[in-house]
């Protein structure tokens, strides 16, 4: 698929992710994107992808991931065509979920962030860097409140 045609599709297909009715259709529409989603996997309505929409496979969610409503993934972000493009920092780079997590409303999650297994990010929150599993995250920027202790049955 040439580039123009692959950037035209996934912008349709992420404009009806962002808020289809039945959440099962928010993931297949987003798989259909390029994004690695895991079985059992809970999208609530808009969830926005910042992202260059040549760029395929950034985006990792493990299984049993849960993101509430209006998080944002920033997979990509620069100025754009201000005249400052040439000295502010230009960031792009994947976004992995790990498995387990849980994503409260409102998050902001930045380039290159890892979230570990199991974690769970309070509402609101701007994760800049990345997430040890277990951990409780929440604020501006998100830093660590509580680990969890390991489930029954963690392997």
């Amino acid at each position: 698929m040439t580039r123009f045609w692959w950037r035209l599709r996934k912008k349709i297909l992420k404009r009806w992710a962002r808020n289809a009715f039945f959440p099962a259709w928010r993931i297949r529409l987003l798989r259909w994107c390029g994004y690695h989603i895991g079985a059992d996997v809970y999208i609530a309505d808009e969830l926005i992808i910042a992202e260059e929409l040549e760029d395929r496979g950034n985006l990792t969610l493990g299984d049993r991931v849960s993101i509430a409503p209006r998080v944002t993934l920033v997979l990509s972000s620069h100025p754009n065509e201000s005249r400052i493009r040439s000295v502010a920092p230009v960031a792009r780079a994947p976004v992995v979920i790990e498995a387990d997590v849980w994503l409260g409303a409102g998050v902001v999650v930045l380039p290159g962030v890892r979230i570990g297994r199991g974690a769970v990010v309070g509402a609101n929150s701007v994760v800049t860097k990345d997430v040890q599993p277990l951990h409780v995250v929440a604020g501006q920027p998100a830093r660590t409140i509580r680990v969890l202790p390991t489930p029954p049955g963690w392997s």
